[in-house]
């Protein structure tokens, strides 16, 4: 008997063993998303974190956002916002910045400032910055080249890295004129929108995009039971992945 316990135990350990230790060696990344509506939109950090479950490195993700949130209003504390306490606990490799939609357009050198500043804290708390580049108003394409023009600049001034979330949707707009990628307020997300924003994220940040999703995720509430947050035909998920593979 206590030789047949003993191949068990053999059999397990290096066996399944082997799995088990690779899950537990996996890497991992905890990301903090300070933004607005463009950040919180369908549950877009939640995705994150479960598109990266397929991926080799693990992303835990959290925010500290508010409907119409300016950099500065992070700075300021502003809006009931402590976007900077948060960045000073320490507790986070990475922290995305994103500021209000036409801030990189209209209010250009307040852009640059507040990315400056928080950056530099963002440094010094020993996580790595970068900036969401965000997407262009749907009546207003022309304005994506200036967008991302501004955000090239902020990274140069700012010494960060940059998440090409416009670019993504500039592409998949130009191979897909009819994707629906906007609400019918022509600014904010879709469920389809804020899927090909999560994945811009997951490869920039994990280095890969998993071949397959499903095409629907789950999370568990506080009382244990799973609630769907996203569903979306197959086929527009695999689109997702390869526009994105293809910045």
């Amino acid at each position: 008997m206590k030789f047949i316990r003993y191949l068990i135990f053999i059999i397990f350990f290096f066996g399944l063993g082997d799995e088990c230790l690779a899950q537990v060696k996996k890497d991992t990344l905890s990301v903090l998303f300070v933004g607005n509506s463009y950040t919180y939109y369908s549950n877009m950090p939640h995705l994150v974190s479960l598109i990266s479950d397929s991926t080799k490195v693990k992303l835990i993700t959290s925010k500290s956002t508010a409907g119409g949130a300016k950099l500065s209003d992070h700075w300021n504390g502003n809006k009931g916002l402590k976007s900077k306490e948060a960045i000073s606990s320490g507790k986070y490799d990475i922290v995305v910045l994103q500021g209000q939609s036409k801030e990189a357009v209209k209010e250009k050198e307040e852009f640059l400032m507040y990315s400056k500043k928080l950056s530099d804290l963002v440094k010094a708390s020993g996580a790595k910055p970068y900036l969401y580049v965000t997407w262009a108003p749907q009546k207003i394409p022309q304005y994506q080249e200036t967008i991302t023009e501004t955000f090239q600049q902020a990274s140069k001034v700012s010494d960060c890295g940059l998440v090409m979330v416009g670019e993504a949707w500039k592409l998949a707009k130009t191979l897909r004129p009819d994707i629906q990628l906007f609400l019918p307020d022509g600014s904010h997300p879709t469920d389809l929108g804020a899927f090909l924003t999560a994945c811009t994220f997951v490869n920039t940040f994990s280095k890969e995009l998993p071949k397959n999703l499903p095409d629907r995720f789950f999370i568990t509430d506080s009382d244990g039971k799973e609630v769907m947050i996203f569903r979306e035909d197959s086929l527009e998920i695999t689109f997702c992945l390869k526009v994105v593979q293809s910045l």
